[in-house]
């Protein structure tokens, strides 16, 4: 043990090592007293070669727990150490050890703790180097992996736009060449350090032939439909051999065939930079963190844990292609039409698992029982929508007058691309259909312990450890196969005779106590009690030798009992052998149709998030927007998703605002008080075409927009001290970006730009601003400021139409309220001391404040 221990301490001298020795995982050395105050468990040593070395451990129930602490929480690389047993000489037990994978937060596969409402992507990414001179300097490669669900993706990006990647993708853990550790000045390291990015390293020399790792035939993996290595960008093909020889590196015997990335510049869809991701809080609040409250929250009525993944990936990133928007759309509309089938489909999708993992598992060679019940469920599921679709067609046909095929053509796109998996789930029932009703019971959460024993015990209980209808025992139905019939009858024969025995023996010695038993501490034996008349007396024969007696039980060996208990075991560790290699026959037969199973479940995923958004769409009060591919954004009493449920809880009602944007007026300039509503305005705005182009309905009267290809928010700055940048730092920082990015397709939404300097300079730079925005991007834009006096130099009022104005009013007690709502003009005051006085600010300054203004304005 000891040896091993220090062979995979070298082997993997970055990683936490577990060993497994019986029934504990144990850590030894250094490593012990780390594990110990991590995990705050016991510390101990134990005794090698005349020497205390430090240790401690933890049993193996505790180890999902354990690897929570360590990997998602404090990010530490764990190398699990399994022991296998190996023949003896000498007849005893031996274990050969060795690391059968390293755990890191981005190569997590079926641990209870992995988030299902989110995906847990490892990023690799490929940079720039002296090395590679012919490869353009800003070409990026990136390639990123769920390993619990399959899902593999590729691009090709640039330095400039990394950090919108990675905010874009969110990876729990981010890969580069280990030569990129020592060039800490490189771009892609600014870009890692904005989200405070988990990474790590892998050299060259580990990598591994590509090819050899990712199967480019359909019949391999999930997603094997795509372009293979070979047909992408060299940028793009290191990042996918970077993330494949981390992935060898540390999957190690888990390591599956890959199949070839999705590139994901194939599909054109809306670009949204880091910034407006978290300003918009499309994913999550900034504040207080966490998804209530933020648009995912607000969207959320997904019912599948795959529908609520694909949600947050639409939002952060939507379509841009009319067709796909409009096939969303239809579907939704379909949906929202009908509330009583979109009732109906809605509980048969609540039935689907997480079939995409569930997969992943089993074609890792993980998984137990309750995984193949699940995909039979699924699969029976996705037969009952079939079967509910059908039947609701045929009603409409018979009973509405108006009845349309056309209308079914969105639904019928959808549910066209699934394939239907009969053979398999019967397949599937042949063996555990009726697992969980009758005789054959899956005991609790321990049934995959019964597929994975090498060997059958004798307990304790009633009935003697044996199988009996009833006991949960055996899992697999004798009917799944010839040999497990066969093994079967002869355990329901071997069992009869056992109680023919105990009968015979019971009448036989007057002794109706007498049980026949097998537990771990006597071995096989006659039990019986001795109560007020002490029947064991009655067995006072040389064939009962007496193996022990208690106060009210004794114990005896009867030869007969122990070779008919021989047998039964032996028949029970063959029949146990044989559920085994009928459940690994199962897996992989579910693993072979991988690839359909994944398909079927992108489908209900896209389902799901129709049904989630007709849902909010008949809650909310949402229209379908019309889009166009045009520079137009038409907008009539436009409502900010968040704010709006947020106030309804209140018991408040929003107060919607139109937003009229064309070709020839691409400006909307606001002014206002602070707290009127400005930046609410500004970013519903955005939100709306997020919505509308993820295939949405949108909170408004009616919206007509054009395609967005990227939106851009400059709102909210903050100090960002750790990067030794201030506040108006970051916002020319953003300011910059958008003017150098933004197209006369992009919406840009500006608030207060020019704050954070003199006056003069703000002023000056919120002209330029604009007046770039507007000769030179032409792209639409919403802008507000306190700085009226740029209304004045861009022509007001001569050019009235793109000012808009946000004020108060006095209630009949005299005090102010906000109107909230936006109307034509220019607020040439933004009533400062009123919003302090609001905010509770003392009377007596601001009464100095008033004086001050006053003496200012002469």
């Amino acid at each position: 043990l000891a040896r091993e221990i220090f062979d995979n301490l070298s082997k993997f001298p970055h990683c936490l090592l577990l060993t497994k020795v019986g029934q504990f995982y144990e850590s030894y050395f250094d490593q012990a007293i780390e594990l110990s105050r991590l995990l705050k468990i016991k510390l101990t040593s134990r005794k090698w070669d005349n020497c205390r070395v430090p240790m401690c451990g933890f049993p193996l129930v505790h180890l999902d727990k354990h690897l929570k602490v360590l990997v998602q929480q404090n990010k530490r690389f764990v190398a699990m150490c399994e022991e296998f047993p190996r023949s003896s000489s000498l007849g005893t037990k031996e274990f050969d050890r060795r690391v059968v994978r390293v755990v890191t937060p981005g190569t997590l596969i079926d641990e209870p703790f992995l988030d299902p409402y989110e995906n847990n992507y490892l990023l690799a990414v490929s940079t720039p180097e002296i090395s590679e001179p012919t490869r353009d300097i800003s070409s990026v490669g990136l390639a990123w992996i769920d390993v619990s669900t399959g899902e593999f993706f590729a691009k090709v990006t640039t330095l400039d736009e990394i950090r919108d990647e990675l905010a874009r993708i969110s990876p729990r853990e981010v890969v580069l060449d280990k030569r990129m550790e020592s060039i800490k000045d490189h771009p892609v390291f600014r870009a890692l350090a904005e989200d405070n990015n988990f990474v790590s390293y892998i050299t060259p020399s580990s990598f591994i032939t590509t090819e050899k790792k990712i199967s480019p035939t359909p019949s391999a993996t999930p997603w094997a439909d795509v372009d293979s290595p070979k047909h992408t960008d060299t940028s793009e093909a290191s990042a996918i051999k970077l993330l494949t020889s981390y992935l060898s590196a540390n999957l190690l015997d888990h390591m599956p065939v890959l199949s070839s990335p999705r590139r994901e510049g194939s599909k054109p869809h809306m670009e949204i930079d880091s910034h407006t991701i978290k300003a918009l809080e499309i994913r999550e609040r900034v504040w207080e963190g966490g998804t209530k409250g933020s648009l995912l929250a607000v969207m959320k009525r997904t019912l599948t844990y795959g529908g609520s993944r694909l949600l947050a990936r639409w939002l952060c990133s939507p379509s841009t292609s009319i067709v796909e928007i409009y096939a969303r759309q239809s579907l939704v509309a379909f949906f929202h039409t009908r509330p009583h089938f979109h009732a109906d489909i809605a509980e048969l999708v609540a039935e689907v698992e997480d079939i995409k993992r569930i997969t992943q598992k089993l074609i890792l060679g993980r998984g137990n029982v309750g995984d193949l019940l699940a995909v039979n469920k699924t699969i029976r599921a996705w037969a009952n929508i079939f079967n509910r679709i059908s039947e609701e067609r045929e009603m409409e046909a018979r009973e509405r007058n108006e009845y349309n095929p056309s209308d079914w053509g969105s639904l019928d796109a959808l549910m066209s691309r699934m394939t239907g998996l009969d053979e398999l789930s019967k397949r599937i029932g042949t063996a555990l259909d009726d697992v969980t009703k009758g005789e054959y019971q899956v005991a609790g959460e321990n049934e995959h312990n019964m597929i994975e024993e090498n060997e059958v015990t004798l307990s304790d209980d009633a009935t003697n450890g044996f199988w009996r209808p009833g006991n949960g025992k055996w899992i697999i139905k004798p009917q799944f196969s010839t040999k497990l019939e066969t093994l079967h009858l002869t355990l329901r024969d071997l069992v009869e005779k056992k109680k023919q025995l105990e009968r015979h023996l019971q009448l036989q010695y007057d002794a109706p106590s007498l049980t026949l038993r097998a537990s771990p501490g006597q071995g096989i034996h006659v039990h019986v009690t001795k109560a007020k008349r002490d029947q064991s007396k009655r067995l006072a024969s040389p064939e009962f030798i007496t193996i022990a007696e208690s106060g009210s039980t004794r114990s005896f060996f009867y030869k007969e009992w122990s070779q008919l208990a021989t047998i039964i075991t032996e028949n029970a560790v063959s029949l146990s052998t044989a559920e085994k290699e009928a459940f690994e026959t199962l897996r992989d037969e579910v693993s072979s149709r991988a690839q359909t199973l994944c398909y079927n479940s992108q489908v209900l995923d896209e389902l799901d998030v129709a049904l989630s958004f007709a849902s909010v769409a008949t809650e909310m009060n949402f229209v379908r927007p019309t889009l166009v591919e045009d520079t137009v954004y038409d907008i009539t009493n436009g409502r900010h998703p968040c704010v709006e449920l947020g106030l309804l809880r209140a018991g408040r009602v929003f107060t919607p605002n139109s937003v009229r944007l064309s070709q020839k007026t691409k400006l909307q300039f606001i002014t206002g008080p602070n707290m009127g509503g400005k930046s609410t305005l500004l970013r519903q705005t955005a939100l709306i075409a997020i919505l509308a182009q993820t295939g949405s309905f949108v909170p408004a009267d009616s919206a007509f927009i054009g395609i967005v290809d990227k939106v851009f928010s400059r709102v909210g700055a903050k100090d960002d001290l750790f990067h030794d940048r201030s506040t108006f730092m970051v916002e020319m920082l953003e300011t910059a970006q958008i003017l150098r990015k933004a197209t006369s397709k992009s919406l840009v939404i500006m608030d207060e730009v020019g704050r954070g300097t003199t006056t003069r300079d703000g002023i000056a730079i919120a002209f330029a601003t604009l007046h770039h925005l507007v000769t030179r991007n032409k792209c639409r834009t919403l802008f507000a400021t306190h700085f009226h006096e740029l209304a004045t130099m861009m022509g007001y009022p001569d050019n009235q139409t793109i000012f808009q104005s946000v004020d108060f009013f006095y209630t009949s007690d005299d005090h102010f309220a906000y109107s909230y709502r936006v109307q034509p003009g220019i607020n040439r005051d933004s009533h400062g001391l009123k919003v302090a006085q609001l905010a509770g600010m003392p009377s007596a300054a601001l009464n100095v404040a008033q004086e001050i203004l006053s003496q200012m304005r002469g």
